[in-house]
């Protein structure tokens, strides 16, 4: 499958800022199953954007636009193929959990195993983990299933309900959010048991508003889960807004271990007043 991705972000400021330090992460990553063939990013005061990779392999661009402007717009535009992940079984061998701690304890997983800024253990999870029975039981695969399938039961998609700095602890009180929260508190849960799992920033197939296969997420930036779940499965993405494994729908843009590490755009604007912020995301297939 491929797609043709446009990402328009647009803002408005009441009064001329003198100047805009901006880094943005929409350039999709190469994944075993992903390609980005083509990107193209415009930003309009037009400056010169300087491109990097951060120290989890995301790419990073960066721009300065020195001089007074009323407004700033970025285009992000991708041509990205993207292949199915191979099926999984239906559950994992009895000494699954041995396996997987015994790479873990050799490897380089502690960084999504610690807390983080919008990931952390609080009593409100560990009270909701107890409910939705998050602990060692079966084998890795069989719990993430049910986790991804409760959150999904026990929490109602609601855009507008949280905003991208609140903590868990305001979706859990009220079982709304969107799927930042969603992602931020299964992968809360998951490190809490031993299985490292990151944040993943991207997006998902567009569909018409007549789609009664539509997900929700889409025409908008998307979140999922990415967990480790041992040498019988390795890395799985898991999406708990939908209750459904991550396939070809979801483009990878940006890994991290929450939301802090991977925000589409993120900077400093030199100015005082108020700003309106737009944003228009599509996802098309393409032919191939």
């Amino acid at each position: 499958m491929f797609y043709s991705i446009r990402h328009l972000t647009k803002f408005r400021y009441q009064t001329p800022v003198s100047e805009s330090v901006m880094e943005t992460r929409m350039h999709p990553r190469n994944e075993v199953n992903q390609r980005c063939l083509t990107f193209h990013l415009a930003v309009s005061p037009r400056c010169r954007a300087f491109s990097y990779r951060d120290y989890l392999g995301n790419h990073v661009h960066h721009f300065d636009i020195p001089g007074q402007h009323s407004q700033l717009v970025i285009i992000a535009e991708a041509l990205v193929g993207l292949q199915a992940p191979p099926p999984l079984p239906a559950s994992l061998d009895s000494g699954a959990w041995e396996e997987l701690d015994a790479l873990v304890q050799d490897g380089d997983y502690w960084e999504m195993l610690l807390p983080s800024e919008f990931a952390k253990p609080t009593p409100s999870l560990l009270q909701l983990a107890t409910q939705l029975n998050v602990r060692r039981r079966e084998d890795p695969l069989t719990v993430l299933r049910q986790l991804n399938s409760a959150l999904y039961s026990s929490f109602e998609y609601a855009l507008k309900s949280t905003r991208v700095d609140s903590p868990i602890d305001d979706a859990i009180r009220t079982r709304q959010g969107v799927c930042q929260d969603f992602a931020h508190i299964m992968i809360s849960g998951l490190r809490g048991i031993g299985l490292p799992a990151g944040y993943v920033s991207g997006y998902l197939r567009s569909a018409p508003p007549t789609d009664t296969t539509r997900l929700q997420g889409a025409d908008a930036m998307h979140a999922w889960v990415l967990v480790w779940c041992g040498p019988q499965a390795s890395w799985i993405g898991l999406d708990p807004t939908n209750a459904i494994l991550a396939s070809d729908d979801h483009i990878v843009l940006a890994l991290g271990r929450d939301y802090s590490d991977v925000a589409p755009i993120d900077g400093v604007v030199v100015g005082s007043g108020g700003q309106r912020l737009e944003v228009g995301v599509s996802v098309t297939p393409v032919a191939s």
